[in-house]
């Protein structure tokens, strides 16, 4: 197998026609990779996408071949996937007002050009979904675009149908999570093409690293809330004095690294019924 791409939590390796997506215990912080690794953090990210595309299967198809024909010494973290041309744009649902979006909001009363009521604070719930997309960066920070700046980099048809696609895995997600206690603030996606043109689910689905998750009896607008997802490794990383989030990245103490995992293990047994079996 061949090495094509190394990020800063997954590798992808080719294998004949297919490819083989391997998650690390890899952390980034501000797109800095830390240098101490979550233990378990890749299976527990692999096992979760694996069950919401699941929860997902007639909404849009996914790329995932197999989750057992990988490799024996990436078992439990690697899935066997088709070859995509990928689409030049993170695909980001926002349901809560955090993170960058509550920035933006901030600033100019909109995210990605989307017009939001006066008044709304940290953690309010948005009158409906919204679709915020952003650039795809190799190098440095993704940034906001808008709904007009997709449909000119992909076309309005393709534009069109997984801004649809977006919100509807963001409600499906949020209303499974809802049920079992927990608030998905927001999350982001990635869409790639197959050779016969099927616009394609890809990469991982409402995970930790990809979405914010709440508890939803502790949410309470106005403040920062009780994060179950990499928001607890940024909060902890503001905190170290002298780093300006450039490389390199400062170590994570043994006790945070022990309640991250904790919180990664709380939502995939929360979130899937199953106990985390390590």
């Amino acid at each position: 197998m061949e090495l094509v791409h190394s990020g800063k939590v997954r590798d992808v390796y080719a294998d004949g026609d297919d490819l083989i997506l391997v998650a690390s215990d890899r952390v980034s912080v501000y797109d800095v990779v830390l240098p101490t690794a979550i233990p378990e953090k890749g299976k527990i990210l692999t096992q979760l996408s694996l069950w919401w595309f699941d929860q997902l299967a007639d909404v849009i198809p996914n790329h995932v071949i197999s989750a057992t024909d990988v490799p024996d010494e990436w078992e439990g973290r690697a899935i066997r996937c088709r070859r995509l041309e990928m689409l030049p744009v993170e695909w980001i649902a926002r349901g809560y007002l955090a993170g960058l979006g509550l920035q933006e909001y901030e600033k100019t009363g909109t995210v990605s050009g989307v017009r939001l009521p006066s008044g709304l604070v940290e953690a309010s719930r948005l009158p409906e979904p919204i679709f915020t997309p952003t650039t795809k960066a190799t190098v440095g920070h993704d940034e906001f675009i808008t709904y007009a700046d997709v449909v000119e980099e992909i076309g309005a048809e393709t534009a069109e149908r997984l801004r649809e696609v977006t919100l509807d895995v963001y409600r499906r997600g949020a209303a499974i999570a809802a049920e079992r206690g927990i608030v998905i603030a927001d999350t982001k996606l990635e869409f790639g093409r197959a050779p016969d043109g099927t616009l394609v689910l890809a990469d991982e689905v409402l995970t930790p690293d990809s979405s914010r998750f709440w508890p939803a009896d502790a949410w309470q607008p106005g403040r920062a809330q009780h994060s179950l997802d990499k928001q607890f490794v940024r909060d902890w990383s503001s905190t170290v004095t002298g780093w300006d989030r450039t490389p390199p990245g400062p170590e994570i103490p043994a006790d945070v690294v022990a309640a991250t995992r904790a919180r990664y293990v709380e939502v995939f047994e929360t979130l899937t019924g199953r106990r985390w079996d390590s």
